[in-house]
């Protein structure tokens, strides 16, 4: 069944460049869909958008349009967007792309790496172990995607990057329904990375960050099949 929960949005003022009002609109729809404001199950209209921002509604359609075309949000009846359904089968495939895609970065990454570096992925560690004792989950996620993108620049090819972020908005909304509790091998995978960082073992990183994505994306399989049991 369809939500039809529509979404109201609280945000801070936003300076937006007049020069550059399209592009800026589109930046902070796509980071409040990657920091969980913009949830599964939300309807969201250019009206509600075009109020929170302070903008009129022509730039707010033509992020949205963006976003619908790279798979981020799908239209729905009555001219508003949500994200879009998780199935197994969009799941399995999105898995595949960033295996492939993120763990040969993660192996580039090595190249770029410096102890400074490493202090500084240590660090977002242990800020994301202190989310998860704490239960914080929209912290915790913000946290995690910050891990991978520290790691991921130490690469020095935004192409790359650019691929990546576009996965995420489609996979990210979702994992702000983790239970706090379904975390506790995430601490394992991004230990293993680190000390794979400080040997300089390229394969090791990579493979950290396969194994990092997959255990993420198990859960989440489990969870989309769960719902479609509970559903027939």
């Amino acid at each position: 069944m369809r939500s039809t929960k529509s979404i109201t949005l609280s945000l801070a003022p936003m300076k937006m460049r007049k020069s550059r009002l399209r592009d800026d609109v589109y930046q902070r729809l796509r980071e409040l869909i990657l920091d969980g404001e913009i949830s599964a199950g939300q309807l969201i209209t250019i009206q509600t958008l075009a109020e929170a921002f302070g903008v009129s509604m022509m730039p707010v359609r033509e992020a949205l349009l963006r976003l619908v075309a790279e798979q981020a949000l799908v239209p729905v009846a009555g001219g508003s967007v949500e994200i879009p359904r998780l199935t197994p089968e969009r799941l399995v495939d999105l898995t595949r792309v960033r295996l492939l895609v993120e763990g040969t970065v993660a192996e580039w990454a090595v190249d770029g790496v410096s102890d400074d570096a490493i202090d500084q992925i240590e660090q977002i560690e242990r800020d994301i172990e202190q989310a998860i004792g704490c239960q914080d989950v929209k912290s915790f996620v913000k946290l995690n995607r910050e891990f991978h993108t520290t790691l991921y620049k130490l690469s020095n090819s935004r192409s790359a990057h650019s691929v990546i972020e576009n996965l995420w908005l489609q996979v990210i909304p979702y994992h702000h329904q983790y239970r706090p509790d379904c975390r506790v091998k995430v601490g394992s995978n991004h230990r293993n990375i680190i000390q794979a960082l400080k040997e300089r073992d390229r394969q090791g990183v990579g493979d950290g960050i396969r194994e990092d994505i997959q255990s993420g994306s198990q859960y989440l399989l489990d969870e989309v099949e769960l719902s479609a049991q509970a559903a027939s």
